[in-house]
């Protein structure tokens, strides 16, 4: 069941939301990074991810999620676990003033295996391999992304 506008907004003002972040490294050790079209975090690098919907499994939401934002759905059980983030932000979806969105991130890596080919979603710009170096350097890349690498 998708919640409407609305609803969803009222739940960001009030609680915050539990989510996936995918680390994912091709065979070169580079980092695949989206340039976010939607809030919060637009205009900026950021490791695809995704909100854990209700009754959904972790799980299950790391292959949904993977196949969404990548186009690849990737094997749980190659996942490790980076652990649990903060991730706070002033702004939420809707651009509504005064209210923030607040995540509980479940940080999850992967290697992609050599040949796998990623497509892009309607939410990224883009999508692009960075060197870790790169990626720590670049203003561009928010600091919620940065700190997996720090």
């Amino acid at each position: 069941m998708r919640l409407d506008s609305a609803t969803f907004l009222k739940i960001v003002e009030l609680t915050p939301l539990v989510s996936i972040d995918l680390i994912v490294f091709n065979d070169k050790g580079e980092v695949l990074l989206g340039y976010r079209k939607n809030r919060p975090a637009r205009d900026c690098w950021f490791v695809p991810g995704g909100k854990i919907l209700k009754d959904e499994r972790i799980l299950q939401a790391i292959r949904r999620i993977s196949l969404t934002e990548l186009g690849v759905e990737l094997d749980p059980a190659h996942a490790k676990f980076k652990g649990a983030y903060e991730h706070l932000y002033d702004d939420n979806f809707a651009g509504v003033e005064g209210i923030g969105t607040h995540y509980i991130v479940l940080a999850h890596e992967f290697n992609l295996p050599e040949g796998i080919r990623i497509n892009g979603d309607e939410q990224h710009a883009e999508l692009r391999w960075w060197p870790v170096a790169d990626l720590l350097a670049d203003p561009t890349v928010h600091e919620n992304t940065k700190v997996y690498f720090r």
